[in-house]
């Protein structure tokens, strides 16, 4: 005699809290996905912008000086806000990206809760080595170098968030040598120059900003 199947579980139509959650996390992305929050420069709160076939939750730099079709961002963990995010986050590579420069066109608007699914961390990836984005800190590097080429740096400034900024304090600086030519570093040339700030390397930097950069040259060049 055949017995009817006889299904285990649940009174029908009940669900458990942890079906619940994947319920609503689904509605949640589908909200997101169809009805995105607007978002334009200037407006402030996280963003959700596309990185490859994902999407990130981005927080904005205000100040960058790249026009409204480009804006400095920093990736972070997509449960910011949460003890646990800055270890996961740490382990996926987000801590260590620094700021970087964001095409406003890849921002699919206001960073939403929905969106988490479709991130790196949820998939437990890292983020890839090549975001399609570059990195908007900039530094000021002072270099000492003989004429074979040989050399060392005597001062590194940054972060700076605005390449004229920093443009700006390498002219002074270039200046600043051109004046005290006969006290710079015998056998030596000594320039100022733009450079990308090392963020893996960001403790030998000085923070230029409410500083005189002339003070810390002159400072770099008595330590020669």
């Amino acid at each position: 005699m055949k017995r009817p199947f006889a299904r285990r579980g649940r009174t029908p139509g009940t669900l458990s809290p942890a079906d619940q959650a994947a319920v609503d996390a689904f509605r949640a992305l589908l909200t997101a996905v169809r009805d995105p929050q607007p978002w334009t420069p200037g407006s402030g709160g996280d963003i959700a912008l596309r990185v490859g076939p994902f999407v990130e939750r981005a927080q904005t730099r205000p100040g960058d000086d790249h026009g409204p079709d480009q804006i400095a961002v920093a990736l972070v963990h997509p449960d910011t806000g949460h003890a646990a995010a800055y270890l996961h986050g740490h382990q996926l590579r987000y801590t260590e990206r620094g700021w970087l420069h964001c095409e406003t066109s890849a921002i699919l608007g206001a960073w939403q809760p929905g969106y988490a699914p479709l991130t790196h961390a949820a998939a437990n990836l890292p983020l890839p080595d090549d975001l399609g984005m570059k990195r908007a800190h900039y530094g000021v590097h002072v270099e000492a170098r003989q004429a074979d080429g040989t050399g060392r740096t005597l001062l590194r400034l940054g972060p700076y968030f605005q390449t004229w900024v920093a443009s700006h304090d390498a002219d002074h600086l270039n200046t600043e040598l051109a004046g005290r030519a006969a006290t710079v570093l015998p056998g030596f040339t000594v320039t100022a120059k733009d450079a990308l700030f090392d963020v893996s390397n960001h403790e030998s930097y000085t923070d230029p900003y409410l500083t005189d950069v002339a003070a810390l040259l002159a400072d770099a060049l008595a330590a020669g």
